[in-house]
């Protein structure tokens, strides 16, 4: 069930949250063998926090939508008394004595957590491979790549084991792995939603936010975050006459032919809708994703940073980015923040234009566990460059954005599209992506044997 099919069972009294929390804890359970989503599993917690929200219900205490819902955290997310280990060695007995600000929120909300999602290590990568957890596998072909760095949570949610969990997204993290697992991610305005307790990896570029199977459920998710009453879920308007531009360069650029087809797709069925969609042309954008890219590596190493002389406890993939940061001269992370801020203003005029931007999320499905890089045309591509490509820009620039599913390819793995809207207009992304999710009708299809 989505979010919004539960929380309607819950107060026709079809079902409980004791009820709701089994069935998730079964699924976790019978899915774990395969997708290796979790860490940490908190069966006994999760039940009774499910049984006194089932008492505040009964005396017509309800918190609103996500009343009872469970949910998984990611394992950088802090959670008071469970262990938190941002996937690395070096955190695998670390149990924080507080919650993340939105841990707390999602508390005040109702949600029920059954556990802590795996991930890949400290954050720093898009394959969820991790060499301490062991991998996460993708629910539409377990050869394959959930994404990262929040694949445990999108495996999870892709798989059906739980309607929402959180992500982090410091280059694309919630997006890559919703549009690898078939899921919805959304990566919020910059500061908008509170990282304070959530283990950094870019100070200046980290996103907290939810994955969900749908877009509706996506934004009662983000709302409850925030803590406050947004669109109403289930009645979405119609985007006609919203303007809508799609880039005539780069995001297009280098694409598998299945990725190109099945968003020019979804492009043209936005048109249908009664939009006003037009091809525009964008700044500099490879020089805003070189600048994120040394802003990142500079970033990262500096948190990581008197943690570095215990090699032996980091991922050989991970320790060789925290080096490149450490190389990396003061003067060139100046740089690259002084060239984002000039191209922060040249691309905030798009919006005197658009109301909303459509492009894939990613170039490529899913890749192979254990591939380095993936065929792209004539050309091969690193995997994570190739991954983090078309994400990585709305981190430098901090803006909304939206990844769903918007087709399938011929071996039945996922196609992300992804919708951007200008700093706080989340309900623009999330009204066209409703409206978008409602014409394609593709959230019946899940992957099989979950």
């Amino acid at each position: 069930m989505t979010i919004l099919e539960a929380g309607l069972a819950l107060r026709d009294r079809k079902v409980s949250c004791v009820e709701l929390t089994k069935d998730a804890l079964r699924r976790v359970e019978e899915s774990q063998g395969r997708l290796n989503a979790f860490i940490t599993v908190t069966g006994e917690a999760a039940l009774a926090r499910a049984a006194a929200l089932d008492a505040e219900l009964a005396r017509g205490e309800d918190r609103g939508p996500l009343h009872g819902i469970p949910i998984a955290h990611k394992d950088a997310i802090l959670t008071r008394g469970v262990r938190t280990t941002t996937g690395t060695k070096i955190f695998f007995d670390h149990v924080p004595d507080e919650d993340a600000e939105i841990v707390t929120a999602l508390d005040r909300a109702g949600t029920v957590s059954v556990g802590k999602t795996n991930l890949h290590e400290l954050c720093h990568g898009i394959t969820s491979d991790n060499p301490h957890f062991g991998p996460v596998c993708n629910p539409w072909d377990t050869s394959r790549i959930p994404g990262g760095s929040s694949g445990g949570s999108a495996a999870a949610v892709g798989a059906g084991v739980v309607p929402m969990a959180t992500g982090t997204d410091t280059g694309g993290s919630i997006r890559i792995p919703a549009s690898y697992c078939g899921a919805v991610g959304l990566k919020p305005t910059f500061g908008l939603l509170s990282c304070r307790g959530m283990t950094p990896l870019g100070f200046t570029l980290d996103h907290v936010g939810p994955i969900t199977r749908t877009v509706r459920d996506a934004a009662a998710s983000f709302y409850g975050m925030r803590g406050r009453e947004g669109m109403i879920p289930r009645e979405v308007s119609s985007p006609a006459g919203l303007r809508i531009g799609v880039p005539e360069h780069f995001f297009f650029d280098s694409l598998a032919p299945e990725v190109r087809a099945a968003v020019r797709k979804a492009v043209q069925t936005i048109a249908a809708l009664g939009t006003e969609a037009a091809e525009i042309r964008l700044p500099d954008v490879d020089a805003l994703n070189t600048s994120g890219r040394m802003i990142q590596l500079a970033e990262a190493s500096t948190v990581w940073k008197k943690y570095q002389h215990r090699r032996e406890d980091f991922g050989a993939d991970v320790f060789a980015l925290l080096q490149q940061g450490l190389l990396l001269p003061a003067t060139d992370y100046l740089e690259a923040q002084r060239v984002r801020k000039v191209l922060a203003r040249e691309f905030s005029r798009v919006w005197e234009r658009v109301d909303c931007l459509v492009m894939p999320t990613t170039p490529v499905t899913a890749a192979k566990r254990g591939e380095m890089t993936v065929e792209i045309g004539d050309a091969r591509e690193d995997v994570r460059l190739a991954s983090t490509r078309l994400t990585r820009p709305f981190n430098v620039l901090g803006w909304p954005a939206l990844s769903l599913p918007c087709g399938f390819s011929e071996a039945g793995l996922p196609v992300g599209v992804q919708l951007v809207a200008a700093p706080h207009r989340e309900d623009v992304v999330l009204q066209v992506g409703a409206a978008l999710e409602d014409a394609l009708g593709l959230t019946a299809r899940h992957p099989a044997g979950f």
